[in-house]
């Protein structure tokens, strides 16, 4: 479980999509990205509050439907699985790309439609599978990391052999905050994406066979850890590379072949495929158990929540990987429209998820206070104020967004997505089946 929350927040946006905030902000990107993550770790103390306090299958989808009523749960459980149904196809597609490193002749459709085909097959099979090739996908992952957090570290600080302290980089180039505050701001926004993820360990937890103990554990190691990968790996990247060359566009790899390891480029490449791959996995596995959730109060259809001999909502995977490949097709089709609303809109549903969890455990925590406070063995520190904190920084972020050029337009698509939703919400009340209410 420690594996998969790690693992889900630590993918190819560290690696890759990283560069564009460090191009924006400079070495100050480091602070981008602490900005982000201490709201992304306060979310997850509440999740983790939560799920001690109740687990559940289906998480945060069944938390905003007992605090906020059964719209709000609606929103959030196909805002979430919007999200990870669009993860799925980019992370195919980036896949493909990364395979292509070695075989520039293969068509990439045809390897984005294997990827995610081996995927789907490794969550048909059970949870446990899904669990197994998770945890060493991460493991690959989160052990690259760690190797280059102890090299980057021993090459900045002069200890690798044949150099000297690498520093200059932080402040030579126009200084920490070459651009001044307002690009460090702006990247905390773009940042936020990367961080999504973690949350995957309490809809996991369902299927654990000690599901409060597992949450506890996960979120805990989340904490510390995603700071540590995150902020640290690229302080690091910034120091060994200068913030505006060329080769920043390619972080990693390029810091690697600054300190003169061989193979720099095939050994990232392998990482980043590691952390695609595992993206791919987890999205099919949260897609499949949140739209299974939404079958049980009737805000998805009955024929999703039937499941194999093995435990697993066969239908509930399938549909996902339809939705994955058919949004592969898209971005051969129509990749200036169809694709392009996809891709640009799902950043922004991210946000407006981890909105209504706040919004959801401000509620709940009060409750439980009231009726079953000795649930509560997991608590959110500083409660109500750092969830208030944590809200303000989310409406925050929202807010900013429509002052960014590059940021209004995922906003505006964002916002559409969310209105479809709402109408989507109202045919199902007008002719769907009757659901229990929120308790």
């Amino acid at each position: 479980m420690t594996m998969i929350a790690l693992g889900g927040v630590i993918g190819a946006g560290l690696f890759v999509g990283s560069r564009v905030v460090i191009q924006s902000a400079g070495p100050a990107a480091a602070i981008s990205f602490l900005i982000t993550g201490g709201l992304v770790i306060l979310v997850m103390r509440m999740l983790g509050e939560m799920a001690v306090a109740q687990p559940t299958a289906g998480s945060f989808y069944e938390y905003a439907r007992r605090a906020l009523g059964p719209f709000a749960g609606f929103l959030t459980g196909w805002m979430y699985w919007y999200f990870w149904v669009i993860v799925v196809a980019i992370e195919a597609i980036a896949g493909a790309d990364l395979i292509r490193f070695w075989l520039p002749q293969a068509p990439q459709w045809l390897l984005a439609g294997l990827l995610l085909m081996a995927m789907t097959v490794s969550n048909l099979i059970s949870v446990r599978a899904y669990g197994e090739f998770e945890f060493w996908l991460a493991s690959i992952k989160i052990a690259a990391i760690t190797l280059f957090l102890v090299g980057g570290s021993l090459f900045v600080a002069g200890i690798w052999p044949g150099w000297t302290p690498q520093v200059a980089n932080l402040t030579a180039r126009g200084g920490f905050m070459p651009h001044g505050l307002l690009p460090v701001l702006t990247g905390a926004v773009a940042a936020t994406g990367f961080y999504f993820g973690a949350e995957i360990v309490t809809i996991a937890a369902a299927e654990a066979r000690e599901p409060a103990i597992a949450v506890a554990r996960a979120t805990n190691s989340v904490i510390g850890r995603v700071l540590v990968f995150y902020v640290g790996s690229i302080l690091l990247v910034v120091a060994i590379v200068p913030w505006n060359s060329t080769a920043i566009a390619t972080p990693y790899v390029s810091a690697l072949r600054l300190m003169g390891l061989p193979a720099a480029a095939h050994l990232m490449n392998a990482v980043i495929l590691t952390a695609v791959l595992s993206a791919l996995n987890s999205g099919l596995y949260a897609s499949s158990r949140i739209l299974f959730s939404l079958t049980r109060n009737g805000d998805a259809p009955q024929a999703l929540a039937r499941v194999s001999g093995r435990g697993v909502p066969t239908q509930a995977i399938l549909v996902g990987t339809v939705f994955g490949f058919g949004a592969v097709v898209a971005s051969y089709v129509s990749p200036g429209l169809v694709f392009a609303f996809l891709i640009k809109s799902y950043g922004t549903v991210a946000i407006f998820v981890y909105l209504l969890i706040a919004l959801s455990e401000l509620r709940l925590r009060r409750q439980l206070e009231r009726e079953a406070p000795e649930k509560l063995t997991l608590r959110m520190w500083g409660f109500p104020y750092l969830t208030y904190l944590a809200i303000a920084g989310m409406v925050a972020i929202l807010g900013a967004m429509a002052f960014i050029p590059d940021q209004r337009w995922p906003l505006a698509l964002g916002v559409v997505s969310l209105m479809a939703l709402m109408v989507l919400f109202v045919l199902r009340q007008a002719f769907g089946p009757r659901a229990p209410s929120a308790s």
